[in-house]
């Protein structure tokens, strides 16, 4: 098991404070994708670094990745129970982002 700071606020950030981690949960939150569809769906993450930032989620505990036997290989992502204890995370930051742009094009 990894050291993990003292500081809860850092905690969070080492597990989600990079911005294609958050992304990634915004796609998993609707439920269980291939590596394809969450590609797709987050725009100018490369294929390197989405399998990067996945490896990193899954050994972290937020992800599950079911690889099937079979030819093409599927694989699968979804979030752990873990994972989805992020959902009130996101939504704030979802709630936020709303407030400002209305702020911004307002001024």
């Amino acid at each position: 098991m990894k050291e993990l700071p003292l500081c809860p606020v850092e905690v969070s950030l080492s597990m989600i404070g990079d911005k294609w981690k958050v992304l990634i949960l915004r796609e998993l939150m609707a439920g269980t994708k291939r590596f394809g569809e969450i590609l797709g769906a987050i725009n100018g993450v490369s294929q390197k670094v989405l399998t990067q930032k996945l490896r990193e989620m899954e050994s972290d505990g937020l992800l599950n990745r079911v690889a099937y036997a079979e030819i093409p290989p599927r694989v699968e992502y979804s979030l752990t129970d873990m994972g989805k204890t992020l959902s009130p995370v996101l939504d704030s930051l979802k709630e936020w982002g709303e407030m400002y742009r209305k702020m911004e094009s307002e001024s």
